[in-house]
């Protein structure tokens, strides 16, 4: 029996989702890998939003949180009669970039958030050399079915001397060897 060992920059790379075309990381999830509660982490960007463009992070709409709620099946919304429902986030969630998780580590100043951001940021790039791969195949492979259909008449005939060399329809050669006598 073998098991899949997972290593913590698989753990980061499964926290990385692409929204609105973007790879961002939640706030909870960026909370619980620096350690902190995500309140305070929240709190840490409101007193510096001003280091916190749109294009280092963005506040999910509710049309986003409600897909997001159906997809990984989290808790139910904050209540629309003024009542404040058990479980659940009580404010809209955040979502960060690279850079804006980058910016993070400025604003939290702790060695741990300086840690794992570095091996954030290592999956981000790798996760964008996994893209860049997977684009030059896809190419390749484009390029590839384009001759192929040009040469598809050479293609058959290659196959089907393969198959008469596989199969030849000469006559069954004798046995060669030892036959012992009947009694």
């Amino acid at each position: 029996m073998s098991r899949a060992i997972t290593t913590e920059s698989d753990i980061i790379e499964s926290k990385i989702y692409l929204i609105r075309g973007q790879r961002v990381m939640f706030d909870s999830d960026l909370a619980e890998l620096y350690d902190v509660e995500t309140k305070r982490l929240n709190e840490q960007v409101k007193r510096n939003i001003e280091r916190f463009p749109e294009s280092f992070m963005f506040q999910l709409t509710p049309k986003e949180e409600e897909s997001l709620r159906s997809q990984f099946a989290t808790s139910k919304p904050k209540s629309t009669t003024g009542k404040e429902n058990r479980g659940g986030r009580r404010y809209v969630t955040r979502v960060f970039t690279e850079h804006g998780v980058l910016m993070l580590a400025n604003v939290l100043k702790s060695k741990q958030a300086i840690a794992v951001s570095i091996q954030i940021i290592e999956a981000f790039v790798r996760l964008r050399q996994l893209a860049s791969v997977s684009a030059e195949i896809a190419a390749k492979i484009r390029e590839l079915e384009k001759t192929v259909r040009s040469n598809t008449g050479d293609i058959k005939l290659i196959f089907a001397t393969i198959n008469t060399m596989l199969n030849p329809r000469a006559k069954k050669k004798p046995q060669i060897g030892f036959k012992p006598e009947k009694d």
